[in-house]
């Protein structure tokens, strides 16, 4: 890296951004979670208390998630939710990055680039708002499924985890896209010709031409999805009923609500080692590694 900013930049102007990339690096990542795991291992002691007797390292904080049927429902329940988040928004964006990188013409693919990026210009609170306004039970879906004779009353489309999961696949459906057209549209069109002229129909020519060259986009936005899902905290904030509390949201009570930052760090490196966990999962699954999934 250092010798390609080296050739484009020159060496001292490569050397400050190298020294700003290992600032930021350092500062605002590795300084940040090493803290994290020391107070995770810490007891919640008042100001007198710090440095006494009592401040010693334990698993007490840790041991606490497992000893609480609740918040360990809760956790297990995140996780899976943010694998099937993850799985949903991949069949959404997997026809959707074809179409853009092989089907469309440039210009088509333009427009709807555009049209995908545009209401991701607003905040990510407004748009969560937006999908609260259109799944609420007297809302915009539920007078349009009422108006065609769908549904004979209007459901509840907030009360458990379906508001939640629509909102996170909006949400984040362009992390996904993006890494897989970008993988996509590397193939070699000839390829899938000549599988075509072979007799593969389109789902074997996808099965054995299209996804194999794709692993690596599909591998990473998988993991940019499902990192993203686990750890949000407005969209089911925003959408999610009191029954479907996500993992994120206990952990801010820790922090802002119970004053307990000990007991919401241990939580939080809990959730990091899930996602750092996933990531490795992913990799293994696809086989790929860290210089594909960079690239």
């Amino acid at each position: 890296m250092y010798n390609q900013l080296k050739d484009r930049f020159g060496g001292p102007l490569s050397v400050g951004i190298v020294a700003l990339i290992a600032i930021w690096l350092i500062g605002m990542v590795i300084l940040p979670q090493l803290l994290m795991v020391d107070y995770s291992f810490r007891p919640n002691l008042l100001p007198a208390e710090m440095g006494s007797e009592k401040d010693v390292y334990s698993l007490t904080n840790y041991e606490t998630l497992f000893n609480n049927g609740i918040h360990l429902t809760i956790f297990l329940k995140t996780i899976w939710s943010s694998v099937l988040v993850t799985f949903l928004t991949l069949v959404v964006s997997y026809p959707l990055a074809f179409y853009l990188a092989k089907v469309a013409t440039p210009k088509q693919a333009a427009f709807c680039l555009l049209l995908l990026i545009i209401p991701f210009w607003i905040n990510e609170i407004l748009r969560t708002f937006s999908w609260y306004i259109i799944l609420a039970y007297k809302g915009p879906l539920n007078a349009l499924l009422l108006s065609l004779g769908i549904i004979h009353r209007p459901i509840r489309f907030l009360s458990g985890d379906g508001g939640v999961m629509i909102g996170m696949v909006y949400a984040y459906i362009l992390f996904m896209i993006f890494p897989i057209y970008n993988a996509i549209e590397s193939l070699d069109t000839n390829q899938v010709k000549a599988a075509r002229n072979l007799g593969a129909g389109w789902i074997r020519t996808h099965y054995r031409v299209i996804i194999p060259h794709a692993k690596p986009g599909i591998a990473t936005g998988c993991i940019m999805t499902f990192m993203l899902a686990a750890g949000s905290y407005a969209v089911p904030a925003l959408l999610g009923s009191p029954g479907s509390r996500w993992f994120t949201q206990i952990i801010y009570n820790w922090f802002f609500e119970g004053g307990d930052w000990n007991q919401g760090a241990a939580y939080a490196f809990l959730l990091l080692i899930i996602c750092i966990g996933f990531i490795g999962l992913v990799m293994k699954l696809f086989k790929v590694g860290l210089g594909d999934i960079a690239r």
